[in-house]
């Protein structure tokens, strides 16, 4: 470990506090890394997920559409609910609790069964006929017990023509009512715009927006929680109006964009995490 005089570390959390003893080129790699950053309004979806998850079975089960603009840390927050519950697996069984499965870019029902059957696993035989994939994944969801079946890039489902966005539109309704377990979409606005376009999946998912930031105390707060959740060795003066400004008016108010540039100045000068390692 290289040597390097540590007087106080008491700006950081306890874990970056032990990242931050680590040789310089070790810290620009966890630098790079994604990080949870729990503010409150990703705190407050991730409350929803765990109402739904808990939801007690019942013939109509309640969904959620979580909106927001690209990078705006949506699949973040779905990836910190599905690592709160596992996959597992005992002798002969494997338990999938919370699956996550990616819209295809080019929608059609016979694919995004595809998609549904490799996120649990499951081998498919050559040309497999719809009707086949359609009873294999009911059936696989049941075995694994599914409770939340998660779709993210929903907004893909306007990619396709007309009969594909309502065949997709009809299969949401007969997945709900077939499995009885919540359903949650993940993506753009124009995920919310195609619900829209269905009255009875309009009543069926709730849904929940997640803004662009704007230069405010909540911004500010964000940008302390990064900068404690970094390994620099000297406290970091991020969390500023002026420098929220600077790096929403650069990132557009995407959280994600605006997290990457705010680690980005903990490390793209490798000198700085060598020497004082005081953010510019």
């Amino acid at each position: 470990m290289e040597e390097y005089p540590i007087i106080d570390l008491s700006h950081l959390l306890p874990a970056a506090q032990g990242l931050a003893r680590l040789p310089a080129d070790e810290r620009i790699h966890r630098l790079r890394a994604d990080r949870w950053i729990g503010y409150p309004r990703a705190i407050e979806a991730l409350n929803r997920l765990e109402a739904l998850y808990a939801w007690p079975n019942k013939q109509r089960m309640p969904n959620l559409l979580l909106i927001g603009p690209t990078n705006n840390g949506k699949s973040m927050i779905v990836e910190k609910f599905r690592r709160t519950h596992l996959a597992s697996a005992d002798a002969d069984q494997e338990h999938i609790p919370v699956l996550v499965v990616q819209m295809p870019s080019e929608p059609s029902v016979i694919r995004f069964y595809v998609a549904l059957l490799a996120a649990m696993g499951a081998p498919l035989r050559p040309r497999p006929r719809l009707p086949e994939m359609e009873q294999l994944a009911l059936a696989l969801l049941r075995k694994v017990g599914v409770r939340i079946l998660v779709i993210d890039e929903l907004h893909n489902v306007l990619a396709g023509n007309s009969v594909n966005r309502r065949e997709f539109l009809n299969l949401l309704r007969f997945l709900g009512n077939e499995l009885r377990i919540p359903l949650v979409g993940v993506g753009t606005r124009d995920a919310y715009l195609a619900i829209r376009s269905d009255d009875q999946l309009e009543n069926r998912f709730e849904p929940m927006m997640l803004p662009l930031w704007e230069a405010n105390d909540d911004c500010c707060s964000l940008l302390a929680s990064f900068a404690a959740s970094l390994p620099l060795r000297r406290p970091s003066s991020i969390a500023t109006l002026d420098m929220a400004r600077y790096l929403l008016t650069t990132q557009r108010g995407h959280h994600r964009r605006t997290g990457a540039l705010a680690d980005g100045s903990g490390h793209r000068r490798r000198g700085e995490l060598r020497g004082s390692d005081q953010p510019s």
